[in-house]
């Protein structure tokens, strides 16, 4: 008895050094709003490993947190420009495929990205597109332009995004550029015909999240947004609609990386592994409300997403459609003329 006593004894001094719950963590940065809290949940009861939380709104703030904070993040959502900067900084360890088989559900066009061309890297998590939402009562002729936006018959009726990438980026896609120039006359045009668009009085306001609602509240006739928040703004307002103009326009892609710096890698791999788990991709699908890369999750969701050609476009559409790159060497320009932009009187 007295032996066993000592033998307990021995193993809760042991226990009480050891860290506790060290090895059950997963620290994860993600955007704000971007998960099925049901889906945590259920990760933390089928695996013992509790999972650490942390929201970011920016990707330019989540970067910084990744340099600034080692070792405090183990699975991180970038977007697809993000992705590729974080790369070319040698802040991203590889993934180990063997470790994550639910990634072989992936769609093949998400395969070895601009981003990420040796598909090292990331797994796509959401992607959309950016388009226009419209008023179907009240826009004047069907929209498949961008056109619409720069209309004077809209004066005061179209909202724009508060964000220099995607304005910028569907005025040069007007204008037959690449949404990824570094060209400054390109750039001057694009931002030449903005400043003339807000001078005409057609933009109403430059914001980002308050549109949808607006929106299904018709407090506008056009508004420049992501794929998603058209559809969250067409389930509540059926008068509305979504288009992604011809003359093409951006196509993103959030990603999972992990941190060069991350401590719990064997746990960052099981918590991306269960995101690519058809049935857990479909929750989150269905909650986000943004288009699933999983191809499973999208047989799974049935006619009803598949023939939604918001949240499924079809290949046509995204081939008109680019990636954002990296445009670190040119963002003092971009800034500085969406600055003129925004200041135009």
């Amino acid at each position: 008895m007295k032996k066993t006593a000592a033998v307990l004894l021995a193993l809760l001094m042991l226990l009480a050094l050891t860290p506790a719950f060290a090895q059950d963590v997963v620290n994860v940065f993600n955007w704000e709003d971007y998960i099925n809290e049901d889906v945590i949940r259920m990760f933390e009861e089928e695996t013992g490993i509790h999972v650490n939380y942390m929201n970011f709104t920016l990707n330019e703030d989540m970067m910084v947190h990744v340099r600034n904070s080692p070792g405090a993040f183990d699975v991180v959502f970038p977007s697809d420009y993000a992705i590729e900067r974080l790369i070319s900084e040698e802040l991203l360890q590889p993934i180990d495929f063997t470790k994550v088989p639910n990634a072989a559900h992936t769609l093949g066009w998400l395969l070895s990205p601009d981003y990420d061309p040796e598909n090292r890297y990331s797994i796509p998590y959401m992607w959309g597109t950016v388009g226009i939402l419209y008023d179907t009562n009240r826009v004047l002729e069907p929209v498949d332009s961008w056109s619409a936006l720069f209309d004077e018959r809209y004066k005061g009726e179209v909202f724009m995004m508060d964000s220099p990438r995607d304005t910028l980026g569907v005025a040069l896609k007007y204008l037959g550029y690449s949404l990824n120039t570094r060209s400054f006359d390109e750039l001057k045009a694009a931002t030449d015909l903005l400043i003339s668009q807000k001078q005409k009085g057609i933009v109403k306001a430059y914001q980002v999240d308050e549109t949808k609602d607006k929106m299904v509240a018709g407090e506008g006739i056009l508004a420049l947004v992501w794929s998603g928040d058209a559809q969250y703004a067409i389930n509540l307002n059926p008068d509305l609609d979504y288009v992604v103009p011809r003359e093409g326009s951006n196509v993103w892609v959030d990603g999972m990386v992990i941190p060069k710096s991350a401590q719990n890698v064997e746990n960052a791999h099981r918590f991306i592994d269960f995101l690519c788990r058809p049935d857990i991709a479909q929750l989150n699908c269905e909650y986000i409300e943004y288009s699933s890369p999983n191809a499973q999750a999208i047989e799974q969701m049935g006619s009803e997403y598949q023939e939604n050609k918001n949240l499924n476009p079809d290949r046509e559409t995204i081939d008109r459609c680019e990636f954002f790159h990296d445009n670190q060497d040119v963002k003092i320009l971009y800034e500085t003329l969406w600055g003129q932009v925004k200041n135009a009187k």
